[in-house]
């Protein structure tokens, strides 16, 4: 499966952005995207990629960091194969590079490692 993310740029405190990440192809095992859970990882300078949100293969659960909580929200678009991420009343501290990835796992959690495919990223910079 490969990822095409897209949206990010640069905001103001406060501010809003969507990013939307799109999935084509299958797996060896002819999964396709609309099989796989998604989640929104991001990394600082100098940080760990740390999880932001996921989202389950159905969209029945989703998950949120403790830092994502009441600003951002993940969604799907079944039709148009793609997942995205809401980001409202952004902080400074949200500046990053945000990647989507996906997963098969039905036990997965926010560790990096549950996941086998990723966007290539794209900044995303708040202004203070």
């Amino acid at each position: 499966v490969q990822l095409f993310q897209t949206g990010g740029g640069s905001v103001e405190s406060g501010g809003s952005l969507k990013l939307s990440c799109a999935g084509t192809g299958r797996t060896v095992d002819q999964y396709s995207f609309y099989d796989h859970a998604v989640a929104w990882f991001r990394q600082a300078p100098g940080k760990e990629r740390e999880f932001v949100a996921s989202i389950s293969w159905n969209g029945d659960k989703t998950d949120y960091a403790d830092s994502a909580k009441g600003r951002f929200t993940i969604s799907k678009d079944t039709a148009k194969s793609t997942r995205y991420l809401q980001m409202n009343r952004l902080r400074p501290e949200d500046t990053a590079v945000y990647y989507c990835a996906v997963t098969l796992r039905l036990d997965y959690s926010g560790h990096p490692d549950h996941f086998t495919s990723w966007s290539q990223g794209t900044q995303v910079t708040v202004t203070s």
